[in-house]
């Protein structure tokens, strides 16, 4: 009887998580597969698959955007993670101190990673208007000063020429979205609009940050600077690493933004991984390079996240 009663209780726990793992296998596992396979194959998704083998591995060896995707992705990653995490640990701190109106920062703060992408990618493209945009229109005025005043002069100085004097006298600002040089630049500026998730988590690693430890740095003579870097910091390691670690899956999955704002140009400066996986699937219809692309992404993502975990053994501090 115990045994048909345990057997009972195993067969209904299997019936109540059966729809979820159904649903795990239908749209997850199962994709992944496929995906898998493709990578192996010339399909189309008109025409059924054909296994080629390791032919969409290695034609991409000599695929010239895809190797542009690739290092625009890894410049994003090396400038924004890194400019995020120490922005983000910057407002924290500052908004860790209590002042007057202090809540009223934080929401001011966190605000903007509210705002769904595509509308935030419409508001910057608007803002870095070359003609009209807010950005443009504040900067003109202050270049033409810089120059009239500050460079023109210098440069006469110095001996240089009419025609340069002339083009310092009539500075204008760059035309950020269609400049492959600047493009990137507004793309990584972006990036810091939304740090508002990250810094709320900072700021909860900072509550956890025994204040006791403070007061006796502070009673033995350490200065603010010595306590930050002797206290604060080490205690705020496993928060840096999860946001590191976030960071870095996040700049490897970009999208949104520079699709909405200049679907991969001007001469593919913002050609992200991404968008080039997006742009051979459905816009070229060369899905096995793109499955192949896409384990390649996930190979990179967890080499560097596995790379990040051995480091961590040298500067993450669980108390």
């Amino acid at each position: 009887m115990n045994d048909r009663i345990t057997l009972r209780e195993q067969l209904a726990g299997m019936a109540f998580a059966a729809p979820y793992l159904i649903g795990v296998a239908a749209f997850l596992v199962f994709p992944l597969a496929m995906s898998l396979y493709y990578s192996f194959c010339n399909y189309s998704m008109l025409q059924p698959p054909i296994w080629i083998g390791w032919t969409n591995y290695r034609h991409l060896l000599t695929d010239h955007a895809f190797h542009t995707a690739l290092w625009n992705t890894i410049f994003y990653a090396a400038i924004s993670v890194p400019f995020t995490l120490a922005l983000s640990l910057m407002l924290a701190l500052l908004l860790n101190q209590p002042t007057r109106g202090q809540g009223i920062y934080r929401t001011i703060v966190f605000l903007p990673s509210l705002v769904p992408l595509v509308a935030s990618a419409l508001i910057w493209q608007w803002l870095f208007n070359a003609d009209k945009g807010l950005i443009n229109s504040a900067l003109r005025p202050v270049l033409h000063i810089l120059g009239k005043a500050v460079l023109a002069p210098l440069a006469a100085a110095l001996g240089a020429g009419h025609a340069t004097m002339e083009s310092l006298r009539h500075l204008s600002p760059p035309v950020w979205l269609g400049d492959p040089h600047w493009a990137m630049a507004a793309i990584i500026f972006i990036s810091f609009w939304g740090v508002g998730q990250t810094v709320v988590i900072f700021l909860a690693g900072l509550q956890d940050v025994p204040q006791e430890l403070h007061e006796a740095a502070e009673m033995d003579g350490a200065g603010a600077i010595h306590r930050f870097f002797n206290i604060t910091l080490p205690m705020l390691s496993p928060v840096i690493f999860f946001n590191l670690i976030m960071g870095i899956i996040g700049s490897w999955q970009i999208f949104d933004v520079p699709y909405v704002m200049t679907g991969g140009g001007p001469g593919r400066s913002t050609l992200f991984y991404s968008m080039y996986i997006f742009e051979a699937a459905f816009n070229q219809l060369r899905m096995g390079p793109a499955c192949a692309m896409a384990w390649i992404q996930l190979l990179i993502i967890l080499f560097l996240t596995v790379l990040a975990f051995a480091s961590a053994r040298k500067w993450v501090y669980y108390a």
